[in-house]
């Protein structure tokens, strides 16, 4: 027996695009850092929380591009001259992706206490009924 790709599915039409976009986000190259939360607010709206201690809302940038919400953050070092006993805390960028359904917005970004939150919205769409009208041939 042979076994169907997803996008190949006979009644999944239209759908080969998903293939594509779970083969996408698996090649994300997501670490495990900064850790992240992701919460439902509402019915409708979402919101992402990474832990961003130690960053500037200037050390961190925020793109949407081809349904990809991209976080990064870049710090600058500032150890020169400096003598640590012992360096837990490190000053390394990070770049977190998150593929977004069609339909998800982004909102604001807040950052607080050393997290930043960005909340999402999906935009429902409206119910359509088409009635097909059958010709005959």
């Amino acid at each position: 027996m042979t076994k169907l790709a997803l996008g190949t599915h006979p009644y999944l039409l239209g759908f080969e695009q998903l293939e594509r976009l779970v083969e996408r986000t698996a090649k994300t190259g997501n670490e495990g850092y900064p850790p992240y939360n992701i919460e439902q607010t509402s019915e409708h709206s979402y919101r992402i929380t990474l832990a961003v201690a130690g960053f500037t809302s200037s050390d961190l940038s925020i793109t949407v591009e081809d349904n990809t919400l991209m976080i990064r953050g870049r710090q600058v070092d500032d150890s020169e001259g400096r003598m640590f006993l012992h360096r837990g805390i490190a000053a390394r960028q990070f770049q977190r992706s998150f593929v977004l359904a069609d339909g998800v917005d982004v909102g604001e970004a807040i950052m607080e206490n050393g997290l930043l939150h960005v909340d999402l919205t999906r935009q429902v769409p409206e119910k359509v009924i088409q009635t097909i009208e059958i010709k005959k041939g």
